[in-house]
């Protein structure tokens, strides 16, 4: 019999393999609770007969010995990943019935691998947003409590995985879409390395940014998943030809070189209960052994500027797709070429994402170009040299996911304002750095928060054996 402990993976193919619970009792008990919970507004469609039918085909599999590493792990994945023969929308109604013609290689990998795909999650439009309040077919609600915001984009992703629907779920991060989520709904969330997970398949934002990463409970889970996802892939020319770690030999004794920028403990808006709980955690590290080395990053303030010129022009571009000609929504009131694009872009698009388009259309612009994009581009050389020189001389990076706990839903109206949520995690995107938020043992205003730590390019490795030490010693909840 399925029970709430078989949410670990682990734990669940253990039972699986004796005989104590099966794959498709799996699957039955997460779609009778995805039912219980579809109030919070998770899932923008359930995929009920697939997932027992590879439920049923997995678990022949297991008792002829022949079943895969992910072998029935149930996972949701964040509408934005293709899936052959199943629709994806990014959360906008100007794609809101197209129907994949192939899928993603993330979602080739994780079948090739027995895992099971339950459904597709709710996201901020396009993944555009730290809220996903920008969906158009509403907001997700936080499974801790109802009030709060989940973070964007993958919000869907993260409360599948906070409200325990799905063993596992993939999001995707273009400024900290993972991570954010992950450190709101108190659960570990990761971004590789920018090329160590193939984008074919995902729907771009920013395409020298975006990155697909796993939400879970626990370390292993996303090691292990990562282990399957990651990879070159002919299909898409920025992927790595470096060799995939074995991540989940991990390996927690060793003793760290640890930086902490300065500039983020004084960032204005930290909550002071819990920078006062991250310096605690700094005095148990140093008490267990570790270096803390305090080390200045001059670009703090510049980063989050930056990041949305770089993206919202990279988003212009790739949205531009989305016309009513070939593809997205025509408007019925289309009669030329001019009021198709015009119309159908209109009605099919959220403030939201019209906003970045005009921005980005903007900073790309003759006139402009110079004196935005370009410079943007000197900052983000600056942000990737200044990071590198950091790692040069410590093992990690190690700061907070984000400044404070979830906020309300809907209480942040300032476009600017939201837009600053992100301080604290586009670092790592801007550089190329693979981060990983796990959630610290502490709460604050009943609500949990991150711990964000960065490594060096492809040193997933690392990230995975810290973020376990720091669960090992009580810090963190992974």
């Amino acid at each position: 019999m399925f029970n709430s402990s078989h949410t670990n993976y682990k734990t669940f193919i253990k039972a699986v393999n004796n005989d104590e619970t099966s794959c498709l009792e799996a699957v039955n008990h997460y779609l009778v609770e995805i039912e219980r919970n579809k109030d919070l507004n998770i899932f923008l469609e359930v995929f009920d007969k697939d997932a027992k039918d590879q439920a049923v085909e997995i678990d022949q599999k297991i008792k002829q010995n022949n079943a895969g590493k992910l072998a029935g792990m149930v996972i949701a994945i964040k509408d934005n990943i293709c899936y052959k023969n199943h629709k994806v929308s990014a959360a906008s109604k100007i794609i809101e019935n197209f129907e994949s013609l192939y899928s993603s290689t993330v979602v080739k990998k994780l079948l090739e691998e027995d895992a099971i795909i339950i459904g597709r999650t709710n996201c901020d439009e396009f993944a555009m947003g730290s809220s996903n309040e920008n969906s158009a077919f509403g907001k997700v609600l936080n499974p801790i409590n109802n009030k709060m915001s989940t973070g964007g984009s993958s919000g869907g992703s993260a409360a599948a995985v906070a409200a325990n629907l799905c063993n596992v779920s993939l999001g995707s991060d273009t400024g900290g879409s993972i991570r954010q989520p992950a450190s709101f709904c108190g659960i570990v969330g990761l971004k590789p390395t920018y090329g160590r997970v193939s984008r074919y398949g995902l729907l771009a934002y920013g395409s020298s940014f975006d990155q697909i990463g796993p939400f879970s409970k626990s370390c292993s889970d996303a090691a292990k998943v990562l282990e399957v996802i990651a990879g070159n892939d002919k299909h898409d020319s920025t992927s790595s030809k470096k060799a995939v770690e074995e991540y989940t030999n991990i390996n927690a004794e060793k003793k760290y070189k640890i930086a902490v920028p300065k500039e983020y403990l004084e960032s204005e808006g930290l909550n002071p209960q819990v920078k006062t709980h991250f310096n605690q955690y700094l005095q148990k590290l140093k008490e267990e052994g570790h270096t803390i080395k305090e080390v200045s990053f001059p670009f703090l303030e510049l980063m989050v500027p930056s990041y949305y010129v770089l993206t919202t022009a990279e988003a212009s571009s790739n949205l531009s797709r989305y016309s009513g000609v070939i593809y997205g929504n025509r408007s019925s009131d289309a009669k030329e070429v001019a009021t198709t694009f015009s119309k159908s872009r209109a009605e099919g698009f959220g403030p939201e994402v019209k906003r970045r388009i005009m921005l980005g259309t903007f900073v790309l612009s003759a006139g402009y170009y110079d004196a935005y994009y370009a410079q943007a581009q000197k900052v983000r050389r600056l942000i990737q040299d200044k990071t590198d020189a950091i790692l040069k001389d410590s093992d990690l990076i190690f700061t907070l996911t984000t400044p404070d706990t979830a906020f309300e839903s809907e209480s942040i109206n300032d476009p600017i304002t939201m837009y600053l949520q992100d301080i604290f995690t586009v670092h790592a995107n801007l550089a190329g750095n693979p981060a990983i938020s796990i959630p610290a043992t502490d709460l604050v205003n009943d609500m949990p928060f991150g711990l964000q730590v960065m490594t060096g390019h492809f040193e997933e490795d690392e990230l995975f054996n810290f973020s376990q030490h720091l669960c090992n010693i009580g810090l963190a909840k992974g």
